[in-house]
C-alpha cells in the first residue's frame, strides 16, 4: 500500500500532536478550522502509514531519580556481521539503555543511559555491559546540564 504525501494540514496535525498527544480530533479540528471527521481520518491515516510510530508520555528524570546522563561509546573488537548482530540483540536486554545508535566514524555504537548515580553506572558498566560479546573499548561521558532535549521533528 502506498503512502499518501504528507499535505500541510498533515503537518500541522503532526506539529500539534508532537506538543501534546493529547490533544483530541475534536480540539485540532477546532484549531484548524476544520470538522472534526476529516480530521480523526487524517490522524487515522498517520497512524497507518506509520508517520505516528505510537504516542507516549515524557517522564521526569529527576522525580524517577534518574539525574545521571551517560553516553557511552562503544568500540567491537571484531566487526563481522555475526558479531554486530549479537552486540545489537543483546543491548535490547539491558533497560537500562534508553537509546542505542550504530554509529559509522570511530565508534561503532552510542548508548544513552539514565542512572540514579555513578555507583549504579559502575555497577552497569562492570557487571552488564563489560559482560556482552565482542566488547572492544569503552568510553564514557556524563552529561554536565542539559541544555535541550526533544523528541519534536521540524516538518
Amino acid at each position: 500500500m502506498e503512502t499518501k504525501p504528507l499535505d500541510e494540514i498533515d503537518k500541522t496535525i503532526l506539529r500539534i500532536l508532537q506538543t501534546d498527544a493529547r490533544k483530541t480530533a475534536k480540539d485540532i479540528a477546532a484549531g484548524l478550522q476544520l470538522t472534526v471527521s476529516p480530521v480523526y481520518e487524517r490522524i487515522r491515516r498517520l497512524e497507518r502509514d506509520g508517520y505516528i510510530k505510537k504516542y507516549v508520555a515524557i517522564l521526569d528524570k529527576e522525580k524517577l531519580e534518574l539525574p545521571v546522563t551517560a553516553f557511552c561509546q562503544v568500540s567491537m573488537r571484531y566487526h563481522g556481521e555475526e558479531f554486530i548482530d549479537r552486540f545489537m540483540e543483546q543491548i535490547q536486554n539491558l533497560e537500562e539503555v534508553q537509546e542505542c545508535y550504530h554509529m559509522a566514524g570511530t565508534v561503532d555504537f552510542m548508548l544513552k543511559i539514565h542512572l540514579s548515580g555513578l555507583e549504579e553506572y559502575h555497577d552497569f558498566v562492570r557487571f552488564k555491559l563489560s559482560r556482552l560479546d565482542n566488547m572492544g573499548v569503552l568510553n564514557s561521558t556524563f552529561v554536565l546540564k542539559e541544555i535541550k532535549n526533544s523528541s519534536e521533528f521540524v516538518i
